[in-house]
């Protein structure tokens, strides 16, 4: 009889266990297609055995109480895993660019369904007409129109370039604030993971499915370090620096630049803000490569492609390639607004050196001091003295051409909101006589109101009101075809580079395609490593879910499985009850 209820045991034992597979199979099939879920992976193991004697010659006489569920393995490859997030996150960051490098491109190539470029040969091409005939009106007021139509549409490119740097900057804020959700959501888990695995009786599965989601969203937004401790505890670390820990995750704080409203992510915890200290979340101070293992995450890839600051010409003229490949260089954005402002800068002001030229006053001087001395003190018109030195430029007064009212100092064709070109001076010699002499203004590297730049450029009002103010005459009359000629030419003079890596000088005209040439590489080259990262994080993906997936064919297979089981051990239940009946009421 003992054997007999033994054996009832064991039926019991297999219909438990069949059952509890069963529940398992279905959980996984239920989250087929659930996000980040894990398939669970039912382990058989013995039961304890009954040893029935001690004493026996050959072995010990012991009976099975059947079987049991040993474990549900959580099914994951950590190394599958790591590599994931690592290429996931490369991908992100190469891909970041090549968004930004592409929106460049379409801003420079389409403006209202015309190329830029064509704004910029018509503007040249009103220059070829106008030395036929430089005192001719309608090439005059051709010159004028086109050049408010080049500025427009210069205005416009560079406008939509700013426009698109506000743009990466609310990415940056929206990016900051899914870095610190997702930091908070892995302490959250942290802890309930804990709590349910504190007994180390039960595995916190679903727990863990989310955590594990949540890194793999995180790593794809910043560069990440973690490994998990021995009380479940995973720890988390973003660009070196530790993010979440056994007590709490340390919020990325923003910081608003007053003068553009970028934002720049720093470490809060890390920083003295009372005293203007702040630890950034990334330092650029080495080169961005695959070798140095820093090419990863979004929120970089835009922090690097927006830049700190809005860049006009000075950003890339006169640096050497050092300065340039560690500060502008390293901006998809910076990058275009920076060389884009240094051709339109090199077409201003060649045209208006040409129309209003400039000399050092080193000759004037000597001429009204017969040699005498090296300065002199002017009177400016609020009756102000200054000393005028020899390297001061000023209007070369004697061969500079005039408009038809004849006036000095002539009309420039483009000015500045915030600067005149000229400040009229006087100088009173000591037999009382007196010249008038115009100082140039130079431009001012920390006003950009007072540059020949995008963000204060304008056509002269005064030549769109009267065209034939623009200088065409010598001033005893003659019409000036040499400077017609001179301005014509200008657009062939080999007078720009196009940034401190690329020596060879060009023209405006091959300035502009060397620009877009060198913006199609730089896309190209982020373009092709993104899709080739995107096909590795796919492959990669594919290995993991081989690991982890559900598949519903195979889970089908396990639960007929588990049926049969479960039929089987009914049936074995049923006989060892018929035969358990037939002693009790046969032999009873």
């Amino acid at each position: 009889m003992a054997n007999g209820f033994g054996s009832l045991y064991i039926g019991v034992a297999g219909l438990q266990s069949s059952q509890n597979a069963l529940n398992t199979t279905a959980n996984n099939l239920a989250n087929v297609d659930t996000k980040g879920y894990v398939r669970q992976q039912v382990l058989f193991a013995d039961r304890d055995y009954v040893t029935f004697s001690t004493t026996a010659a050959i072995s010990k006489q012991q009976s099975g109480l059947g079987v049991k569920i040993g474990d549900v393995v959580h099914t994951r490859d950590i190394f599958l895993d790591r590599s994931y997030r690592t290429e996931a996150g490369r991908h992100a960051f190469y891909e970041a660019t090549y968004g930004a490098a592409y929106e460049v491109e379409t801003y420079f190539q389409e403006m209202e369904g015309e190329a830029f470029q064509d704004a910029l040969e018509d503007f040249w091409v009103s220059f070829q007409e106008l030395s036929k005939a430089p005192d001719d009106g309608i090439y005059q007021n051709l010159v004028i129109q086109k050049a408010q139509l080049f500025i427009s549409r210069a205005s416009a490119v560079y406008s939509g370039l700013q426009s698109y740097q506000y743009n990466i900057n609310t990415q940056i804020s929206d990016d900051i604030n899914q870095v610190n959700e997702l930091g908070k959501t892995i302490h959250e888990l942290n802890l309930q993971i804990q709590k349910v695995e504190a007994g180390d009786i039960e595995t916190a599965m679903t727990l863990r499915d989310a955590r594990d989601q949540a890194l793999d969203e995180l790593s794809a937004l910043v560069e990440i370090e973690y490994h998990e401790t021995e009380d479940g505890i995973v720890k988390v670390s973003v660009e070196g620096v530790e993010f979440v820990d056994e007590v709490t995750y340390h919020k990325v704080e923003k910081k608003y630049d007053k003068l553009t409203g970028f934002i720049t992510p720093y470490w809060g915890y890390l920083s003295d803000t009372e005293r203007g200290k702040y630890v950034d979340v990334f330092e650029f101070k080495t080169d961005i490569s695959t070798e140095n293992k820093n090419d990863m995450g979004q929120l970089k890839a835009l922090v690097l492609a927006r830049g700190d600051h809005i860049a006009n010409y000075t950003d890339v003229e006169g640096m050497d390639k050092k300065t340039y490949n560690d500060t502008t260089g390293m901006s998809v954005m910076l990058k275009a607004e920076a060389e884009l402002d240094q051709l339109i800068h090199g077409i201003v002001t060649a045209l208006n050196d040409k129309l209003c030229p400039n000399v050092e006053a080193a000759d004037t001087i000597s001429s009204l001091t017969g040699g005498a001395a090296t300065t002199i003190d002017v009177t400016l018109a609020d009756g102000t003295t200054v000393t005028l030195a020899g390297d001061t430029k000023i209007l070369d007064a004697e061969n500079c051409s005039v408009g038809a009212d004849g006036k000095l100092p002539p009309q420039e064709l483009f000015v500045r909101i915030g600067s005149e070109r000229y400040t009229e001076a006087t100088y009173t010699a000591v037999d009382g006589t007196t010249t008038t002499i115009y100082i140039y203004n130079e431009e001012d590297p920390t006003d950009t109101s007072k540059q020949y730049t995008l963000q204060s450029l304008s056509v002269n009002e005064a030549l769109i009101a009267q065209e034939s103010a623009l200088p065409h005459l010598r001033q005893n009359g003659d019409v000036n075809y040499a400077l017609a000629a001179e301005l014509a030419a200008v657009w062939e003079e080999n007078t720009l580079v196009l940034n401190p890596n690329d020596t060879k000088g060009c023209s405006f005209k091959d300035y502009y395609e060397s620009m877009i040439g060198e913006m199609g590489t730089f896309g190209d080259v982020y373009g092709s490593t993104a899709t080739s990262l995107s096909g590795t994080v796919a492959s990669i993906d594919n290995q993991r879910q081989q690991v982890i997936g559900v598949s519903s064919d195979e889970e089908l297979t396990y639960m007929i499985k588990y049926q049969n089981a479960y039929n089987a051990s009914s049936r074995f239940i049923n006989v060892i009850d018929e035969m358990i009946e037939h002693l009790i009421t046969q032999l009873g």
